[in-house]
């Protein structure tokens, strides 16, 4: 094949390719689900939940524009580490609740849901871990199923199929979620509940401390 001719059916063969990989990330975009988290920013793992909720990765200095642009307010860390060190905004409070998908119960649940619903009061929130698919998936279907009505096995589709990352890290999260006790965890958060349990230990606590008060 001579030059002349070789050079047209590459640039043929480049444009084709091209418009084979748009036409499939199309495709991918739109076989989404509609009422799944939608994608933002993949630097960050970042994905809008619901007009006031937002979930991603450990997001950096590089990110606070874009939390500025999406108007969040409120900034909620599943890590033991601080936000301190990249979240300087004035405008954005931090919340801390840590903990682990392997010790996780009703408790760790109920004060992130109540957190996420008060901070929702005052405009848009992030919720995030450090890849922004195992702790904060967990806390995404239980947001899913407790608040919003959904049924586990939508809200497990979506953690696991999602494009949040490696499915296989899910095992916690989808152990926790199919054995939980959504009628229950629904009625302890409306009625201010700490855990489903009268056993648990911030319900001793708390009898504790009511018991002390009433002497």
């Amino acid at each position: 094949m001579s030059r002349v001719r070789f050079f047209p059916a590459l640039c043929f063969s480049l444009v084709a390719l091209l418009h084979g990989i748009a036409a499939r990330a199309a495709d991918a975009t739109a076989s989404r689900p509609a009422e799944w988290a939608q994608p933002v920013e993949a630097q960050f793992n970042l994905f809008r939940m619901s007009p006031t909720l937002y979930r991603s990765a450990l997001p950096s200095r590089s990110a606070v524009p874009l939390l500025n642009d999406l108007h969040v307010v409120t900034v909620i860390n599943f890590l033991p580490d601080a936000d301190s060190d990249w979240l300087s905004a004035p405008g954005i409070k931090q919340v801390q609740l840590p903990y682990r998908t392997n010790h996780v119960d009703d408790s760790d649940v109920l004060k992130a849901l109540r957190a996420i619903q008060s901070a929702e009061a005052d405009g848009p929130v992030l919720m995030h871990c450090k890849h922004g698919s195992d702790r904060t998936g967990l806390m995404a279907a239980m947001y899913r199923v407790v608040v919003q009505g959904w049924s586990k096995e939508q809200a497990l589709k979506e953690m696991t199929e999602g494009g949040f990352g490696d499915s296989q890290h899910f095992h916690d999260s989808v152990r926790y979620v199919m054995q939980a006790d959504v009628d229950r965890l629904h009625e302890a958060l409306i009625n201010g509940e700490c855990s489903t349990s009268a056993f648990a230990m911030c319900s001793m606590k708390n009898w504790f401390d009511s018991a002390h008060v009433q002497r």
